[in-house]
Parts: C-alpha cells; sequence; structure tokens
C-alpha cells in the first residue's frame, strides 16, 4: 500500500558541493525524487532562523509517495541526511540538512522515536506556509488543514 508523505526540507549551513542552503534544499528535493518518486515540491523558501540555530534557513516541503511505514521512512530520511554530511550535534544547531516527516495519509503516528504531525507544527511557518503551495487542504490538526494553520500563525506573526 503507497502512502503519501509531507517531507519538510531545510538547510542553514552550505556543502561543499552543493553549495549554500537554498543549493542544498534543491539537492535534496532530487535525491528524494530519485528515492521514490516526487509527487509536488513547494517554492524553496528563506527564513529567520529559530531557537540558537544562528544562521538563517532555506526550507521547502515535498510530496512523495512510499510503500513504507513511519519509521521505515524516518531511518530512510536520516540516512539521506548522513550523506549530506548531518552529523549528531546540539539542539537547534546549525545543519547542512534537515528532513522531517511533516504529515502521512496514515493520520495520526506516535512511536518513542517519531510523532507525526510533530507536536509543534502547528506553530511552525517555515513548514505549514511551503505546505500550503503543495498541499493546502492537507489536515493535520482534527479539522484544521495547512492553510487554516498558516492563516492563524500569519495572524499571530508576519511570516517571511
Amino acid at each position: 500500500m503507497n502512502h503519501l508523505y509531507a517531507i519538510a526540507v531545510g538547510s542553514n549551513r552550505p556543502h561543499g558541493r552543493h553549495g549554500r542552503p537554498p543549493g542544498v534544499v534543491a539537492a535534496a528535493i532530487a535525491e528524494l525524487d530519485a528515492k521514490f518518486g516526487l509527487f509536488d515540491a513547494s517554492p524553496i523558501m528563506l527564513n529567520r532562523a529559530t531557537g540558537g540555530a544562528g544562521r538563517d534557513f532555506a526550507n521547502a516541503v515535498t510530496l512523495v509517495e512510499s510503500d513504507l511505514e513511519p519509521p521505515q521512512m524516518l531511518a530512510v530520511l536520516q540516512a539521506i541526511e548522513r550523506q549530506f554530511g548531518r552529523r549528531s550535534g546540539r539542539r537547534w544547531g546549525a545543519r547542512v540538512l534537515d528532513l522531517d516527516i511533516a504529515a502521512w495519509s496514515g493520520g495520526r503516528f506516535a512511536s518513542r522515536r517519531l510523532t507525526i504531525p510533530h507536536a509543534r507544527l502547528a506553530g511552525r511557518a517555515f513548514v505549514l506556509v511551503p505546505l500550503t503551495a503543495v498541499a493546502p487542504g492537507w489536515r493535520l490538526v482534527g479539522p484544521l488543514s495547512a492553510r487554516h494553520l498558516a492563516a492563524r500563525l500569519a495572524h499571530r506573526r508576519p511570516c517571511r
């Protein structure tokens, strides 16, 4: 059975081969396309860093189709991150590539290592805004879609 996944893609460190963060995000989108067959991808957006990340981010959201269940999808995404040079480090630190499962067609999923959708997704414009470009009607929190959650955030604070 195939599932549709919304994968959040982010970078705030340059890569030796792919260049600055927007180039890293574009290369990661190409890698996801090669591994899964890309269904759609949002435009790449530039966003201010949050927490202690320091550097501004390039972000996008892709939609990919796969027969993998969420734990296996997470393992593949982490392998791609390592392939791009991501190393374990401090939380909220600079990273070459960050791939997160924002949502999947199976609804909610929770385990010790993974929660879908992410518990703080409703407050993350850097994921919601690109998600609205590719799947505005995707229901994330009860009856609330990506579009609804992004609009709520836009009323609270302006997005860049």
